[in-house]
């Protein structure tokens, strides 16, 4: 009697990997991707390699930057609630290229997990998608990977790369930023992505327990704030490639306010020898902020350190173009000034 050997895609399916599955959610995720393309763009998702043509530039600098959602996928997870994650990590990375004057050119997204749907994964990238079509950017091509052992069933994670493009002369860098020059912030609407990690310790979301537990707390609502703590936890990073677009040429800084909050990220903007003095009292903590901070007893020092308490951007302008700045930019105040010393100082 002769021996049949089994088929390797059903072994491989056994094992938590089914094959035939991932390349029909490939041609799904094709189909989403049609709808963030640029002219540039020569072979996008399906090949080993998305291919862009880069346009006519007089001396281009390429821009790079990664990142990933972090833990803010396991609030994701617990409430079935995926798009708002693809949104956050696009706009966290063009939000990163865009402190040095760069438009984006493209984006690229990685998916690893363990037993998450099609419909879910599907979710993510149509979230990519949507933020990749407001930025501009062609969603170029990713890498979704199955995997048991590593993942715990139902995790996952989303990591994006993107590259963008700006002229030599109009890098942003800081390095032109003096004593004196005045800093303008731009508010943030949530937590963005950063500082989940300890969020969920202090509401004991999303660590392991009871779902249906955990998912009760999300459900929740808190005074002051517009929905569930769920809802509050979830609000997509918010995106200021338009804001600042029309005012780029007068910015000699722009610091994106992630995790470390303002004392972790305002410094990288500033030349040695150069800190910063901002005033406290210029704005107050959103409710989501202070909910945290009573919920965990945190003092003032150990907030600001961990969130960015309602600041998503900080930029710096020299004095005589702070009051145009200021009016283009809606929402907007000044959060203080540059001045000789070493980091930030408050008043």
């Amino acid at each position: 009697m002769t021996s049949q050997k089994p088929e390797i895609p059903d072994a491989y399916a056994a094992a938590g990997v089914d094959v035939d599955a991932a390349e029909a959610l490939v041609d799904r995720f094709a189909g989403l991707a049609k709808s963030a393309r640029r002219p540039e763009v020569l072979a996008d998702v399906g090949p080993f390699a998305g291919l862009f043509k880069l346009g006519s530039y007089d001396e281009p600098v390429l821009v790079a930057s990664t990142d990933s959602v972090g833990t803010k996928v396991k609030i994701a997870g617990l409430l079935g609630r995926y798009q708002g994650v693809g949104h956050d990590l696009v706009n966290h990375c063009v939000n990163d290229v865009l402190t040095t004057g760069a438009e984006p050119l493209f984006f690229l997204d990685y998916i690893g997990n363990c037993g998450l749907s099609d419909d879910a994964k599907a979710a993510l990238v149509a979230g990519c998608v949507a933020a990749c079509r407001q930025a501009g950017c062609a969603l170029l091509g990713g890498e979704t990977a199955d995997m048991p052992g590593t993942y715990a069933d139902g995790d996952f994670d989303l990591v994006g790369f993107v590259v963008g493009v700006v002229e030599r002369d109009a890098v942003i860098d800081g390095s032109r930023i003096e004593e004196g020059d005045v800093l303008i912030a731009l508010p943030s609407n949530g937590l963005h992505t950063n500082g989940y990690s300890l969020v969920r310790r202090l509401f004991n979301v999303g660590m392991g327990g009871d779902p249906a537990a955990e998912r009760a707390v999300l459900e929740r609502n808190y005074p002051g704030l517009e929905g569930t703590l769920g809802d509050a936890l979830l609000v997509p990073h918010r995106p200021y490639l338009s804001d600042l677009r029309p005012v780029l040429a007068h910015l000699r800084g722009i610091a994106h306010i992630t995790g470390g909050g303002i004392p972790g990220n305002l410094p990288r903007i500033l030349p040695d020898g150069l800190g910063a003095r901002l005033d406290r009292e210029s704005w107050r903590a959103p409710a989501l902020f202070r909910l945290i901070q009573e919920t965990g007893n945190l003092d003032e020092a150990e907030l600001l350190s961990a969130f960015n308490v309602g600041v998503g951007v900080i930029v710096a302008v020299a004095p005589e173009n702070a009051a145009e700045v200021s009016q283009q930019l809606a929402g907007s105040w000044v959060i203080g000034e540059v001045t000789r010393g070493v980091g930030v100082t408050w008043r």
